[in-house]
């Protein structure tokens, strides 16, 4: 169920045949290499964006929708979020490429209520995926702050603007197998996929988001989550 992102362009031949060369002799000296963690090489990968759609008020404004409070909120896609408890939830990301890994990101994330919307931030990231990918959970730190709003100035309008401005930071240790690249190079591929990832989710997360407050504004309480897990 899950999809896969594309890729990042490929690093030339050569420097992959190093890469290759350097997984096969880690595999004999992992311990070797877990001992020096706090040495090795960071990158850091930030993308941003902003996404936002047009949205037909119904009976109930969507500025009374936005400023429901966490407790009411529906999970959108109950295939890939679960409730914590009031505020919190927990996402499973799609899974996506980079290099060779495939790496399927698990969220805790916090809502905070603000004016017209509300702040999503990332408390905890978990990487699932191959034993190497695994291997990084205790290796990176990872920061994400989406804010999702209305245009008050527009609530007397028969369209409103719906707007998710995210931003998200992540810093690693460079794996042992992966420290013959340019440090430039990773954190170039890295930004691609996070952009990437933006680029496929916010769309999706406004319109499931739209069609939960159409849910809504036609009377349903029932907070059922309206997404299927796809893509």
């Amino acid at each position: 169920m899950a999809a896969s992102l594309r890729s990042p362009p490929p690093f030339p031949a050569a420097a992959i045949r190093r890469c290759s060369a350097v997984v096969r002799a880690s595999s004999s000296s992992s311990s070797s290499s877990s001992s020096a963690v706090s040495s090795a090489p960071k990158a850091r990968f930030v993308a941003r964006r902003s996404e936002s759609t047009s949205v037909q008020q119904l009976a109930r404004p969507l500025a009374e929708y936005m400023s429901l409070p966490a407790s009411q909120y529906s999970v959108l896609d109950a295939e890939r979020i679960e409730r914590v408890d009031e505020s919190t939830f927990r996402c499973y990301v799609y899974r996506f490429r980079f290099f060779a890994l495939e790496v399927c990101p698990v969220l805790l994330v916090r809502v905070d209520e603000e004016p017209n919307g509300c702040c999503i931030s990332l408390l905890s990231c978990k990487l699932e995926g191959s034993p190497l990918v695994e291997a990084q959970n205790d290796k990176f730190s990872a920061s994400m702050v989406n804010r999702v709003f209305c245009n008050s100035s527009m609530n007397d309008s028969t369209f409103q603007q719906l707007t998710s401005d995210t931003t998200i930071e992540v810093t690693i240790d460079i794996p042992f197998p992966f420290q013959a690249l340019p440090v430039e190079a990773i954190e170039s591929s890295g930004r691609q996929v996070l952009e990437q990832l933006l680029r496929v989710m916010l769309p999706r997360f406004l319109k499931q988001l739209v069609k939960d407050y159409q849910a809504w504004a036609s009377g349903d309480s029932s907070r059922k989550p309206l997404g299927t897990g796809e893509i």
